[in-house]
C-alpha cells in the first residue's frame, strides 16, 4: 500500500520559498527612489504636451485677428497684399504640400534602395562603412550651405533638363512655365538631398533588426535574394520604414532656409511645376521682420495651418504604423 504521507523535505522547500519571497522585499529607500523617478517622468512628460499645448494657444492667439478678419477663406485665397491687407495662404499651402510630397517620390526609392544596399551584402563591409557614414555626413550640411549650392550647382545643372521637358510636354500644365531660375521644381530636388539620410538611416535601421531566421527561412523554401527582399525582408521592416518616411515628410514640410533660398517666392499661385512658388515656412521667414499687425496675424495664421497640417501627418504616421504592426508582427 503506498504511504500517503507528505515528504519530510516539502516543509524544507516551503521554508525555503518563504525566505526567498521575503528576500523580494526591497528597503523603503529603494521604493522612495522609484517612486520618485516615476513622479519625475510623468512630470516631464506632462511638460512636453504644455508646452506643445502653449505653443498651440500663443500662435493661435496671435492669429486671432487674421482669423476673425479672413476666416477659413484664408485657407483657399490665394491672395496676399500687404497694401490692401488682404491675405491668403493657398499659394504657400499648395506649395508645401507639393514641395514636401515630390521630395518624397524622389527620396524614398533613393533611401529604401540605398538601405536595402547597405544592409545586404552586395559589396565589402569597409564599402558599406563608407557608404553609410558619408549619408550621415550629408545630414550634417547646413541648410544654407544645401540652399547656396542649390543655388550655384544644382539649379544651373538642372535648367537644361527643365528646359527639354518643357519643350516636349510643355502642353501639360505641371510644365507650362518656361524654366529661367529659381522655382518649385529646384526646391523639391534639395528637399530630396536633405530627406534621403533621414530615410535612409531609419530605414537601414529597421532591416538590421529583421531577424537572419527570416532570411535564411526564405532562402530554404527557394527564394531568390530578390524574391526575399521584397517579400520577406521589407514587409517585415515595413512599419519602421513608413515611420522615416513620415517623419521625413514633417521635416520637409518645416524645412525653410535652403528652401527660401531657391524656391523664388513668389506670392502669386501658379499651378506649374517650374514657376517660382512660396511655402508657408518661407512665407514666414520672409515677411516677418516687416510685417504690420494685421499681417503679422495673417503669418501666424499661415503658421498654425502648417502645425495642423505637420499635428495630422503626425497622426497618420501613428496609425499607419501601428497597422502595419500589427499585421506583420
Amino acid at each position: 500500500r503506498p504511504n500517503l504521507k507528505m515528504p519530510a523535505t516539502q516543509p524544507m522547500a516551503a521554508s525555503g520559498t518563504d525566505s526567498l519571497y521575503k528576500l523580494r522585499h526591497r528597503p523603503p529607500s529603494d521604493k522612495l527612489v522609484d517612486t520618485g523617478f516615476r513622479n519625475l517622468v510623468m512630470i516631464l512628460a506632462l511638460m512636453v504636451a504644455l508646452i506643445l499645448l502653449g505653443i498651440f494657444l500663443v500662435v493661435g492667439g496671435q492669429a486671432w485677428q487674421a482669423m476673425q478678419a479672413f476666416g477659413i477663406n484664408f485657407v483657399f485665397s490665394s491672395t496676399w497684399d500687404p497694401v490692401r491687407d488682404v491675405y491668403g495662404a493657398f499659394t504657400a499651402i499648395y506649395g508645401t504640400l507639393l514641395t514636401s510630397l515630390l521630395a518624397l517620390v524622389f527620396a524614398v526609392p533613393l533611401g529604401v534602395g540605398t538601405a536595402i544596399f547597405l544592409t545586404e551584402d552586395f559589396i565589402g563591409a569597409r564599402v558599406r562603412s563608407v557608404i553609410s557614414n558619408m549619408v550621415e555626413l550629408l545630414a550634417a550640411i547646413p541648410s544654407v550651405v544645401l540652399g547656396l549650392w542649390a543655388i550655384f550647382v544644382l539649379e544651373p545643372f538642372i535648367r537644361p533638363v527643365l528646359q527639354f521637358i518643357h519643350n516636349v510636354l510643355g502642353w501639360i500644365p505641371f510644365f507650362s512655365t518656361n524654366p529661367s531660375g529659381p522655382g518649385v521644381m529646384p526646391a523639391v530636388l534639395i528637399l530630396t538631398v536633405m530627406l534621403l539620410p533621414i530615410i535612409t538611416a531609419i530605414s537601414r535601421d529597421s532591416l538590421n533588426q529583421v531577424p537572419g531566421d527570416l532570411r535564411q527561412a526564405a532562402y530554404g523554401v527557394g527564394a531568390t535574394r530578390w524574391t526575399a527582399i521584397m517579400k520577406v525582408m521589407i514587409p517585415a521592416a515595413i512599419s519602421g520604414i513608413i515611420g522615416g518616411i513620415m517623419l521625413a515628410l514633417g521635416r520637409a514640410m518645416g524645412e525653410t532656409m535652403a528652401v527660401t533660398m531657391i524656391i523664388g517666392n513668389q506670392t502669386t499661385f501658379n499651378i506649374s511645376w517650374f514657376a517660382p512658388g512660396n511655402t508657408i515656412a518661407s512665407l514666414i521667414a520672409n515677411q516677418f521682420g516687416e510685417a504690420g499687425d494685421l499681417q503679422m496675424s495673417a503669418l501666424m495664421y499661415a503658421a498654425f495651418v502648417l502645425m495642423i497640417i505637420t499635428f495630422f501627418v503626425n497622426v497618420l504616421a501613428q496609425w499607419i504604423v501601428k497597422r502595419l504592426a500589427l499585421k506583420y508582427d
